[in-house]
């Protein structure tokens, strides 16, 4: 069965709203909500075929736009690929030309709408920053939190807190902080035992390779309304990431890094292989910095993430 290329749009508006367009009942998946867009023509490249679709339904043209994620996606009927593009430019005023009712939504209000199951992994897409910050090591407990408030007032709006040194009473008391500094600023992500997800209900969580490893066949630990994130370092790695049900990755190390100097560098040849057929948001990590961010979108990833280049520099 030949698979359907598909080209979709998150298309976000001056402030932070994205776009979405309810299906017709009549349509296949109908009634459901979904991101505009719809199969390419014979010849057409990807961003021509996205330009035209959004012109025919919506009546704009597109101005600004890049590739944001590609989700492969098998339903009982048919096989199609998503080619899922950033639209953050644009002339005109979006209106349903096909009478599709459309609404703006808050990206953090997306997963209260129901959406085809090839569209959830484009819903964690539309939601993720482009970065991921990763706090840094052997830093004071005062340190740390005043670099996150730091990191925080200057636009993070994804922070892991890691911190491997610390016994894990130590590491439960910095939480609870890095839990009041991000309260409705940002999205923390902890590490740790799981036995520790009912005690910082709001925190999102970041499994290492080996609780991936022992937990994927258990399945995801927690219900969709909480972010789960997974770290990957190679194909096997990805599948049972994607197995678990988790919500993004990070993929390392990319280039050599001073973190973890024995590590071997995927390179970024080989990251674009293994991102290719994974379907959900991919942070690089090792050996990056954020001016990476255009490299990494040009391969398929969600964006760059770093602990060193990263974090603020102390005034």
């Amino acid at each position: 069965m030949k698979r359907v290329h598909v080209v979709a749009a998150v298309i976000r508006r001056a402030d932070g709203k994205v776009l979405i367009a309810r299906r017709g009942a009549t349509q296949h998946q109908g009634n459901l909500w979904e991101f505009p867009g719809g199969k390419l023509e014979a010849g057409e490249t990807p961003r021509a075929g996205l330009a035209r679709e959004l012109a025919e339904e919506l009546g704009i043209e597109v101005t600004s736009a890049r590739p944001l994620i590609q989700v492969p996606h098998d339903y009982p009927d048919k096989q199609v690929l998503l080619d899922v593009w950033e639209v953050d430019g644009f002339n005109g005023e979006p209106h349903g030309a096909e009478g599709q009712p459309l609404e703006w939504v808050a990206p953090r209000a997306l997963g209260e709408y129901e959406f085809p199951a090839a569209n959830l992994a484009i819903v964690s897409a539309a939601r993720l920053p482009a970065s991921y910050l990763i706090t840094p090591d052997n830093l004071p407990g005062p340190e740390l939190l005043g670099g996150l408030r730091a990191a925080i007032a200057q636009g993070a709006r994804l922070v892991q807190l890691r911190a491997p040194d610390l016994y894990d009473p130590q590491y439960r008391d910095l939480a609870v902080d890095a839990v009041g500094l991000c309260a409705a600023k940002a999205q923390l992500m902890l590490k740790g035992p799981l036995e520790w997800l009912g005690d910082f209900p709001s925190a999102g969580w970041h499994l290492t390779s080996a609780q991936l490893r022992k937990y994927a066949p258990n399945g995801r630990p927690f219900p969709a309304d909480r972010w789960l994130a997974a770290s990957c370092h190679n194909a096997e790695e990805l599948e049972l990431a994607e197995r678990m049900g988790v919500d993004f990755v990070t993929l390392s190390p990319i280039q050599a890094t001073q973190t973890h100097p024995d590590a071997s560098p995927l390179g970024w040849e080989q990251a674009h292989a293994l991102i290719a057929g994974f379907g959900k948001p991919v942070y690089l990590l090792g050996g990056l910095s954020p001016g990476d961010c255009d490299r990494a979108w040009s391969i398929g990833a969600q964006g760059v993430a770093g602990i060193r280049s990263f974090w603020p520099t102390p005034r």
